[in-house]
C-alpha cells in the first residue's frame, strides 16, 4: 500500500527567511538546500527583518504585497516560510499571495514523505503530517486533493483528506497503534541484546554529518549515503566485533536539523528509542561546516528533549575539509571525550575505534598473560578480540603473550573460562577486586 503521492516534478517556488530579533540567526544556506531537497526550482530567496512577527501575516502588510508582486512575476506556484506559521497566517498569506503557502515544518515533513522507505518510516511521516494538517482543518482540504501532489501535498492518501475531523481522528489512532506495535517489538531486540550483555552504539548528529559514511566503514555495510539533507531516514542496526569489545550493535539513526517539528520527534520515538537505549552515542559532527556549534547545539537539543542521558563522544568528522589533524581529546586520563576523524579518508578511523573501546570498557592497559598449554581457549577469544599484540614461547613451554585490553574484560574473560588468574598474571593479579578462589580450576 503506498502511503504517499511521489511527485516527480519540481515547483516553481519563492523563499522566504525573516530574521526577528527574538529568534536565532537564519541558515539561509541550509533552508536552499531543504528546499532543493523537496524537489523545489528556487525562483528567488527573500530575505527581511522584523522586530517580532506579524501576528497576521508573520511579516508585515508591506512585505506581503511585495512578496505578491514577484509571485505574479515569476509564476511562482508555490511561497516556502523558513519559520513556523500559525493556521491563520498561512490562510492569510495564501489570500493576499494568490498561491499555496508552507512553512519550515511542512516543508521537513514533505522531505520525509519522500525519503521513507520501509512501513515504519512510512508510518511515522503519515502520523506526523497528519498532526501538522490536523490544525489546519480550518483552511479546508480542497488545496489537499489536486491529484498531482507537490510540495508540502505529498502525504496521506486520498481517502484520509475528508474533512471529517472524526475520521482523522481515528486514522491517527490507528497509525498511533501500530507504531506502538513497532515500539514493542523494538523493545523486545534491546531487552534480548541487553541480556546477552551486548553493548549498543548509536551514531546521532546533524544532518548531512557523515554518519552514514562513518556506519558504512565500521560496520563493513552499504547504507545509502549521499551529499544531501536527510539522506537516511529508517533507522539501520549491525551486529559486528569490535576490537577489545567482542559484539556489538552499531545503529545509524536519523538526521537532526535545526527547529526539527515537534510533531516528527513525537513520531519518530520509536526510532529515536534506540537512542535513548543506547550504551553510547557518537555524536558525529561536519568540523567543516561554518555553522559547526550551531549544529552541535541543535542536535544537544533534541537529544534533551527526547531525554537521552547516555554517554556522548563527540566524533569531529571531514577533517580532511577542515585541516584538522587525527587525534584523541581526552577529558581525564582514558576518558575520551572527543576525536578527529574523516570517513571520506578514513583518517583517524584506528583512533576512534581505541575511542570507543575506552569509552565502553575503561582504562585499557597492556598486560603480559602466562598461559600453560591447557589454556588454549583464553588464547582463542583474545585473538577474536583482536588485542594481542605479540606472542612467544618461555624455556617452560608456557605461552607468553603481550596484550592491550581494559582490566575488567580480561578479567570477565579468564572468570568465565574458569582459569586461575594468579598463574595467568603473576603479580598483576593483585590489582583485580575479584577474590582468586573464584577463577581457580575445580577438581
Amino acid at each position: 500500500m503506498e502511503y504517499f503521492e511521489r511527485h516527480q516534478g519540481g515547483e516553481r517556488a519563492i523563499l522566504v527567511s525573516v530574521s526577528v530579533n527574538m529568534l536565532n540567526d537564519l541558515d539561509d544556506e541550509e533552508f536552499s538546500l531543504l528546499a532543493k531537497s523537496a524537489g523545489a526550482e528556487i525562483l528567488h530567496h527573500m530575505t527581511a527583518q522584523r522586530v517580532k512577527p506579524d501576528p497576521k501575516l508573520f511579516v508585515g502588510s508591506g512585505k506581503a504585497e511585495e512578496i505578491a508582486a514577484l509571485v505574479a512575476e515569476l509564476e511562482a506556484e508555490l511561497v516556502i516560510f523558513d519559520h513556523s506559521l500559525s493556521p491563520a497566517q498561512e490562510r492569510n498569506l495564501e489570500r493576499i499571495l494568490k498561491c499555496r503557502v508552507i512553512d519550515r515544518t511542512g516543508l521537513i515533513l514533505d522531505i520525509f514523505a519522500q525519503r521513507a522507505r520501509t512501513h515504519e518510516g512510512k508510518l511515522q511521516v503519515e502520523l506526523a503530517q497528519l498532526e501538522h494538517l490536523s490544525s489546519r482543518l480550518v483552511r479546508g482540504w480542497t488545496h489537499l486533493e489536486r491529484q498531482k501532489g507537490g510540495i508540502g501535498l505529498r502525504g496521506p492518501g486520498e481517502s484520509q483528506l475528508e474533512t471529517d475531523r472524526r475520521l482523522l481522528r481515528i486514522r491517527m489512532g490507528q497509525l498511533k497503534e501500530k507504531l506502538e506495535k513497532v515500539r514493542q517489538t523494538r523493545s523486545q531486540g534491546r531487552a534480548a541484546r541487553q541480556k546477552a550483555a551486548i553493548p549498543t552504539v548509536s551514531l546521532v548528529g546533524y544532518t548531512n554529518a557523515g554518519k552514514s559514511t562513518l556506519f558504512n566503514i565500521l560496520a563493513e555495510s552499504e547504507v545509502y549515503a549521499a551529499d544531501q539533507l536527510f539522506a537516511t531516514l529508517d533507522p539501520t542496526l549491525r551486529r559486528l566485533n569490535w576490537d577489545g569489545i567482542g559484539a556489538l550493535v552499531l545503529a545509524d539513526t536519523v538526521g537532526f536539523v535545526r527547529d526539527l517539528p515537534h510533531s516528527l520527534v513525537e513520531s519518530f520515538k520509536a526510532t529515536l528509542e534506540e537512542t535513548l537505549e543506547a550504551t553510547l552515542l557518537l555524536h558525529v559532527i561536519d568540523s567543516s561546516s561554518p555553522d559547526m556549534l550551531e549544529q552541535i547545539d541543535a542536535v544537544e537539543s533534541v537529544l534533551k528533549e527526547i531525554g537521552a542521558d547516555v554517554p556522548v563522544l563527540r566524533v569531529y568528522n571531514k577533517i580532511d575539509l577542515s585541516g584538522d589533524e587525527a587525534k584523541i581529546i581526552y577529558a581525564k586520563p582514558h576518558q575520551p571525550e572527543r576525536v578527529y576523524v574523516s570517513a571520506h579518508s578514513q583518517q583517524g578511523l584506528a583512533l576512534l575505534r581505541q575511542a570507543v573501546q575506552e569509552c565502553l570498557m575503561g582504562q585499557i592497559q597492556n598486560f603480559q598473560l602466562s598461559l600453560k598449554p591447557a589454556y588454549g581457549k583464553l588464547r582463542t577469544q583474545l585473538y577474536a578480540l583482536n588485542v594481542i599484540q605479540s606472542e612467544h614461547y618461555d624455556d617452560h613451554g608456557n605461552l607468553l603473550l603481550d596484550v592491550i585490553i581494559a582490566p575488567h574484560k580480561l578479567e570477565e574473560l579468564i572468570k568465565k573460562l574458569h582459569l586461575p588468574l594468579h598463574e595467568i598474571l603473576g603479580e598483576r593479579a593483585v590489582q583485580f577486586q575479584a577474590p582468586l578462589e573464584e577463577f581457580e580450576i575445580k577438581p
